[in-house]
């Protein structure tokens, strides 16, 4: 009995990324006779564009563990992770999870982050464009109390044990910088015009800044951000993420609902 549409085309796909399976029986040449030898071409075109997309997408990680080892790794997971969108430069949102349990990679506790990193700056890059706040002129304390954030459509956050901002920004010159002070960092990605841009957070800032992400109002993300550091300064806090580019917009309320 045939194989349904939907059959065929899983058969295809499996077929495509394990080279230990042969060719679909129906994968055939006009004349009729099977077309493995053209299907193990395509199959090896597949493979090498997939590797080279993360290869671009994660150029950093491939700095730290050299060429081939990346190559090697990015077949591995090429082989079980198969695109989700046309776009290729979307390819691999799912790498730094396959790095952190990926066994020959142990050795380097921070590759996966890096990599997160990575996914992280490529998000921001192509993530909408969206105008920013630079000042909180004509808002006072009460209001601002009061009010919700929204933040630019490029925001994202990574947070590590390592210096994983540091480690990033070592590899963008031809001569490596190793971090001067190994230890954990939580990263604010954003692109508010041309470039993304990479900010280090404290841990009270990083929680602040998540939180006004998330829809809190500016006293509720303060609260939870002094619960995790008594030395945060809201005001402050804010006024970082303004200056990163990091808020769209800030919504005020004249009081809130039932008073």
């Amino acid at each position: 009995m045939p194989l349904s549409l939907s059959e065929s085309q899983t058969a295809f796909s499996a077929a495509l990324l394990a080279p230990e399976i042969e060719a679909p029986a129906n994968v055939i040449r006009p004349d009729g006779r099977r077309a493995d030898r053209r299907f193990a071409i395509y199959r090896n075109n597949v493979a090498v564009s997939l590797i080279e997309a993360l290869q671009a997408n994660f150029p950093v990680t491939c700095k730290l563990v050299g060429e081939a080892f990346f190559r090697a790794m990015a077949g591995e997971f090429a082989r079980v992770e198969i695109p989700r969108s046309p776009v290729l430069s979307e390819y691999g949102i799912g790498f730094p999870y396959f790095i952190s349990s990926f066994r020959p990679a142990q050795d380097l506790p921070y590759l996966a982050d890096v990599a997160a990193v990575e996914v992280a700056w490529n998000q921001a890059y192509h993530a909408a464009d969206g105008a920013y706040l630079s000042s909180l002129e004509g808002l006072n304390e009460e209001e601002l109390a009061k009010a919700i954030c929204t933040p630019h459509p490029s925001v994202r956050f990574v947070s590590s044990p390592f210096p994983v901002c540091a480690i990033w920004l070592g590899h963008q010159a031809e001569q490596f910088s190793p971090p001067s002070d190994w230890k954990p960092e939580s990263v604010l990605l954003v692109r508010p015009e041309a470039e993304v841009s990479l900010h280090v957070l404290q841990p009270g800032e990083f929680a602040f800044a998540q939180k006004l992400r998330s829809g809190e109002r500016i006293e509720e993300a303060a609260i939870i951000a002094l619960g995790i550091d008594p030395s945060f300064d809201p005001g402050a806090g804010l006024i970082k993420l303004l200056r990163a580019g990091a808020v769209s917009s800030i919504r005020t309320f004249e009081s809130d609902e039932g008073e």
